[in-house]
């Protein structure tokens, strides 16, 4: 498996406009569960409604993290022989539709939860399942990068892609807030909905399912499915032995580009950390910094705007400068601004160093995946890509354990910074020892 194997002709170049616009449309549709469901909306309803009054010393908080711990243990150990396997049979997009599907089923069913802490469980348990069928679908979809775009634009249209799912989080959020959040007494919104069981809420998350499955159909009309190779010894074994296949690529890989299996255990660090300010952001903001669990998704607005025109500025600085240049920057300003929230309190402090952090996130998120595409050989996207969700979930338990350990410890949910910023430090540390691809490699 060189790391040197030339595209097939026409690989990427092909790709129109509608084909790169279809493409993003996923992760537009996306955002209903990222920025919705796992980041302002329904995580926060866990913790500060449906679990407020938890019996027993394990806050809702904590909960959340164990269980998206536990859900990063499932998606590290089913990820890279479900991405080997996509490619070898070429079923990338009956993958991701299947997957797709199934996040948008686990939404659908947090309607059910109601604000009584006896649904905590049920609240867990569906984002945890979502949890892992969103990851597993990102597999599929990123190895689709390479089949709509160029080595010249790869920067620039993975940065669309992240930008198009920042931007569906601005308008969903903000139809979420005018029309079931806003106002305050028992019914909210423009339309007037009643806070009853949390009636408000479980119809957005209903709303967001509905979101994800209407955006997500585009991109499995418009883009071809991947051809399949002959001879790959994965279409004609089963599951266990698609585990031994594996650990024979990696060693080949070890011997060929050892580089990139540095690379991929230093991005399985930073974008931990990555994922824990996003998923323990709302959750600060409410219970640290005073910022009511209403108006947070005007600050999930505003962060979602910052980190759109982030990733799109720094799509062209990853073409030109590379993208180790873009995700070291990115690290260095949001462990800054995370060391600065840790001591500053009030909305106002939230609001200026938060979008600072949300600024870089976007960024560093873009240039994680270009990174990783310009050191795979072509047809092997989709296992690079399960290895790339898998090196990340294998360490997944770090950001969401950290932060409830160091919240139980110090008793108090702001001492959960301290583990985020830990282990962005410590994946910064390991990515500086990468040597970068070339801008314009092709591999």
């Amino acid at each position: 498996m060189s790391a040197h194997t030339h595209a097939p002709a026409g690989a990427g170049g092909a790709a129109t406009g509608r084909q790169v616009f279809a493409w993003g449309l996923w992760d537009w549709g996306s955002s209903a569960f990222h920025a919705v469901i796992l980041t302002f909306v329904f995580s926060v309803y866990l913790t500060d409604a449906v679990g407020d009054d938890l019996p027993g010393t394990v806050s809702a908080t904590s909960w959340l993290g164990w269980a998206l711990g536990i859900s990063g243990a499932i998606i590290a150990v089913t990820a890279p022989i479900f991405g080997q396997r996509f490619d070898a049979a070429g079923r990338r997009k009956r993958s991701l539709a299947i997957l797709t599907a199934l996040t948008v089923a686990a939404m659908a069913g947090m309607y059910f939860v109601r604000d009584d802490y006896r649904y905590l469980w049920l609240g867990l348990v569906l984002l945890g399942a979502a949890s892992v069928a969103a990851e597993l679908a990102q597999v599929p979809y990123n190895a689709m990068l390479r089949q709509v775009s160029t080595e010249d634009n790869l920067g620039r249209v993975s940065g669309f892609g992240w930008a198009m799912g920042y931007f569906g989080g601005i308008v969903l959020l903000l139809v979420c807030y005018a029309g079931f959040i806003s106002g305050d007494g028992d019914v909210r919104g423009l339309f007037g909905v009643s806070t009853d069981g949390g009636a408000n809420i479980r119809l957005v998350a209903l709303l967001a399912a509905v979101w994800f499955a209407v955006f997500a159909l585009p991109v499995l009309w418009s883009i071809p499915e991947k051809p399949v190779e002959r001879g790959d010894e994965t279409r004609r074994v089963g599951i266990v032995e698609s585990y031994r296949v594996l650990w024979r690529d990696l060693r080949e890989l070890w011997l060929v580009d050892r580089r990139t299996i540095w690379y991929l255990g230093a991005s399985a660090l930073f974008r931990d950390g990555l994922a824990g300010v996003f998923t323990f952001g709302a959750v600060l903001a409410v219970n640290v910094y005073g910022i009511s669990a209403a108006d947070v998704l005007l600050f999930g607005v505003a962060a979602n705007v910052v980190s759109a025109l982030g990733a799109l500025a720094a799509g062209r600085v990853d073409d030109r400068l590379g993208p180790k240049t873009v995700i070291v920057g990115s690290l260095i300003a949001m462990i800054a601004a995370g060391t600065v929230l840790l001591v500053v309190s009030g909305p106002t402090m939230f609001w200026i160093f938060g979008l600072v952090l949300c600024l870089f996130v976007g960024p560093a998120q873009s240039s994680a995946r270009t990174f990783l595409v310009r050191l795979t050989p072509h047809g092997r996207e989709g296992q690079m890509f399960g290895l790339y969700a898998t090196t990340g979930r294998a360490v997944s338990f770090l950001a969401p354990t950290l932060f409830g350990f160091f919240a139980w410890w110090f008793a108090t949910d702001r001492a959960g910074i301290v583990g985020l910023l830990l282990v962005l430090a410590i994946g910064l540390a390991a990515l500086l020892a990468v040597r970068a691809p070339d801008a314009h490699a092709r591999p």
